[in-house]
C-alpha cells in the first residue's frame, strides 16, 4: 500500500511541477504589448498623439529608428501643436477598431517638396497683442526648424540611428519625433507597454509538487523498510531425510562488479539523495519571484504609477489656462541659462548672451562686458545661480507671449542674496529670455503666490484693481528717487528696508553734487526704462510687478576753457578722457515691487533691484 501511495504522490508531484513550469514557459503570456508603425511621405516631423501613447495602460517604451540623427521629445499636446503650427507632419494615432497604430498626414504641404519654396521667418508678436490670441494665428512656422533644445519640451532625447526610451506620461502629452528639422523624420516607430504576465498559480503548483515529491520519497523509503523487515526468519518446519552430498565441481574465479565499475551502490545512493535536494532547491528558488504567487497587496504596481512630475498638477478648471511651465521644465531652462551666462561672462561673449537675455537685463550685462574689456579688474555682475528654485510663479497661459518669474538661491554661496528673474517667451519656437534679473532685498518678504502647478494670471498694465496701475509704478518711484519726500508719491512707497533708495535717492544725489568741483555742474534726471511692465497676481489680490527706470547724470564744465574728465566705467564706455562739452551717463535700474490691492492700507514694497551703468557719451 505504501508503494501505491508513493507512486500516486510521485505522479501528482510530476503533474503539478510540470504545470507550474509550463505556466512560466510554454503558456507564459508576453511581458509587453507592442505596436509598430512605419512613417511614410518624407515629412520632417512626426507626432505621437496622446491617444496613441495611452492605447494601453502602463509605462510607454518608445523605439524610433531611422537614418542619421534621431530626436524625440515630449510636451503638452497644445505646445507640440503650437510649435508645429500648420507645418506638414505625420500624426501617429490609434484605431481602437483594429487595435493598430495609424499614420496620417497633417498640416500644410511640406515646403521642402517645392523647389521654389523658401523658409519664412517667425515674426515677433507685438507687446499689445491680445493675451488669449491663438499662437498659430500669430506666427507661421519656420520651415526646417530643429526642435532640439526648445524650452517647450518637458524632456528630450537624441541618439544616432536608433533611440529607445521609457516614459510614463498622462493624458494631454504628445511626443514629437524628428531628425534635425531638415531631413525626413525617422520612419520606424514602435510603442511598447508592460503586460501583466504574472502566473500566481505557478508558485503554489511548484511548491506543492515539491512537497508531494518529498512525501512520495518518504513513503517509498517506509515501504522499503517495511519490505526488508518482512523478510525475517520464519517458524521451523520438520526436517526430512538428508540427501547424500555430491562432490563440488571446481568454479572459475569470479570478478566482482565493483572491480569493474566501482561501488555502484554508493553512487546510486548518492544520486538518489542528491536529485531530490537539487530539484527541490531549484524549484524553490525559481518560485521566489513575486510573479509566481498570488498578490496580497492592494497598492498599485510601480509600472502603473505616473512618472514623478509628469502629472503632479491638479486638474485645472476648464476656463483656466494651464501654467506656462512645470517646475521640472523651469529647472531645466534655468540650468541651461545659468551655464550659458557663466560661460558668456567669462568669455565676454555678447552674441551668446543675446540668445538668452533681453531688455534691461541684456543692456546691463552688455555694458558690463564693454567696461571689462577696457578695465580688466572691473567687477563682473553677480553670477546667475542654477538652483535651487525657491519660488516659481508661471503665468496662466496657453498662448504667447508667456511670462515666468522665479527666485533662485545660490547653493554654493548661501550668503549671497537670492536672485529673482523674470523670463519671457515671445512665441512657440522662441526660447525663454531673461528680461529682469535682480537680487532681493535682505528684508524682503515675498507675498504668498499660487502654487506653480496652478500659476498666476497676468495683470493688465492699466489695471485699476491695484493700489497703483502697474504701468505707473516706474514713473512714480523714479519721482521719489529724484525728489524724496517732496514727491507726491512718497507716501505710497515703503521706505523701511528700501536700501536702493538710500544708495541712489535724493540724499545720495545731493551728496554727490556737493563733492563736485565748483568748475562743473551736475544735473539728474529719470525716465521710464525700455523694459516691459510685467505684473503677476498674488494671493492677497495684489501683484508682483517688474519695471525698469533710466537715471541720467549730466556733468558739464561751468567756466570757459574748463573740461570734464570722466573716470572708471564712464571713461571706458564714452572713450573720452576729457571734454569741454560735458558727459552724460545713463544708469539702468531693474526693480521688483509688491503692489497691494486697491483700497489696501499697505504700501508698495521694493522686493529687489539691480543697477548698472549702461551708457556714457560726450554731449553734443
Amino acid at each position: 500500500m505504501r508503494f501505491v501511495l508513493a507512486i500516486v504522490a510521485f505522479v501528482l508531484a510530476a503533474v503539478m511541477i510540470m504545470l507550474g513550469i509550463a505556466q512560466r514557459t510554454v503558456f507564459l503570456e508576453p511581458a509587453s504589448t507592442s505596436l509598430s508603425v512605419t512613417v511614410e511621405g518624407g515629412d520632417r516631423y512626426a507626432v505621437i498623439t496622446s491617444k496613441a501613447l495611452r492605447a494601453n495602460p502602463g509605462n510607454q517604451t518608445i523605439t524610433v529608428s531611422g537614418p542619421g540623427t534621431v530626436f524625440l521629445a515630449y510636451g503638452r499636446s497644445a505646445d507640440v501643436d503650437a510649435w508645429l503650427s500648420e507645418e506638414a507632419h505625420a500624426e501617429i494615432g490609434f484605431a481602437r477598431t483594429t487595435g493598430k497604430l495609424t499614420s496620417t498626414s497633417a498640416g500644410e504641404a511640406d515646403p521642402a517638396a517645392s523647389p521654389t519654396a523658401t523658409p519664412t521667418a517667425v515674426p515677433t508678436p507685438s507687446a499689445t497683442a491680445a493675451p488669449d490670441a491663438p499662437a498659430a494665428d500669430a506666427e507661421p512656422a519656420v520651415a526646417g526648424a530643429n526642435p532640439a533644445g526648445s524650452d517647450l519640451w518637458l524632456e528630450e532625447f537624441t541618439a544616432d540611428r536608433d533611440l529607445k526610451t521609457r516614459i510614463n506620461v498622462p493624458a494631454g502629452i504628445s511626443v514629437i519625433v524628428a531628425s534635425d528639422g531638415t531631413q525626413p523624420a525617422p520612419t520606424k516607430i514602435t510603442l511598447d507597454w508592460p503586460a501583466d504576465n504574472a502566473t500566481p498559480l505557478a508558485g503554489p503548483l511548484i511548491a506543492g509538487g515539491a512537497v508531494l515529491l518529498l512525501i512520495g520519497l518518504i513513503l517509498y523509503l517506509l515501504a522499503l523498510m517495511h519490505m526488508r523487515r518482512s523478510r525475517g526468519p520464519r517458524r521451523n518446519l520438520p526436517k526430512g531425510p538428508r540427501m547424500p552430498r555430491l562432490p563440488r565441481a571446481p568454479r572459475p574465479k569470479s570478478i566482482k562488479a565493483n572491480e569493474i565499475t566501482g561501488p555502484r551502490r554508493s553512487i546510486t545512493r548518492s544520486f538518489l539523495a542528491v536529485v531530490p535536494v537539487v530539484l527541490v532547491s531549484s524549484l524553490a528558488l525559481s518560485g521566489c519571484s513575486a510573479d509566481f504567487w498570488p498578490s496580497t497587496s492592494s497598492k498599485p504596481s510601480a509600472a502603473a504609477s505616473p512618472t514623478a512630475g509628469a502629472s503632479d498638477a491638479p486638474k485645472q478648471a476648464e476656463d483656466v489656462p494651464p501654467p506656462a511651465v512645470t517646475v521640472p521644465q523651469l529647472e531645466r531652462i534655468v540650468r541651461k541659462i545659468a551655464v550659458l551666462t557663466r560661460d558668456a561672462d567669462v568669455a565676454l561673449d555678447a552674441e551668446a548672451l543675446a540668445t538668452r537675455f533681453t531688455g534691461p537685463a541684456l543692456e546691463q550685462r552688455l555694458a558690463n562686458y564693454t567696461i571689462r574689456t577696457k578695465i580688466k579688474k572691473f567687477a563682473a555682475l553677480p553670477a546667475l545661480p542654477a538652483s535651487p528654485l525657491t519660488l516659481t510663479l508661471p503665468q496662466q497661459s496657453s498662448a504667447w507671449p508667456r511670462v515666468v518669474m522665479t527666485v533662485i538661491l545660490d547653493k554654493d554661496n548661501p550668503t549671497v542674496a537670492p536672485t529673482a528673474i523674470v523670463l519671457r517667451q515671445e512665441n512657440p519656437r522662441a526660447n525663454y529670455l531673461v528680461e529682469y534679473a535682480v537680487q532681493l532685498e535682505a528684508a524682503a518678504q515675498v507675498p504668498g503666490v499660487a502654487p506653480a502647478v496652478i500659476g498666476a494670471p497676468l495683470i493688465a498694465p492699466d489695471s485699476k484693481l491695484l493700489l497703483m496701475p502697474p504701468e505707473q509704478i516706474a514713473a512714480a518711484y523714479a519721482d521719489v528717487l529724484l525728489k524724496g519726500e517732496a514727491s507726491e508719491f512718497f507716501d505710497l512707497f515703503e521706505a523701511k528696508g528700501d536700501t536702493f533708495r538710500t544708495q541712489v535717492g535724493l540724499e545720495k544725489k545731493t551728496e554727490k553734487k556737493a563733492k563736485l568741483p565748483k568748475t562743473a555742474s551736475i544735473a539728474f534726471g529719470t525716465a521710464v526704462g525700455t523694459g516691459k511692465t510685467i505684473a503677476l497676481a498674488t494671493n492677497d489680490s495684489g501683484s508682483i510687478v517688474a519695471v525698469s527706470i533710466k537715471e541720467t547724470e549730466t556733468v558739464k564744465p561751468v567756466d570757459a576753457g574748463a573740461t570734464v574728465s570722466p573716470e572708471g566705467a564712464s571713461k571706458a564706455l564714452s572713450g573720452v578722457s576729457a571734454t569741454a562739452k560735458g558727459i552724460q551717463s545713463i544708469y539702468g535700474d531693474q526693480l521688483l515691487f509688491h503692489v497691494p490691492a486697491a483700497g489696501s492700507t499697505d504700501k508698495i514694497v521694493l522686493l529687489g533691484f539691480a543697477q548698472g551703468l549702461i551708457s556714457s557719451a560726450e554731449l553734443k
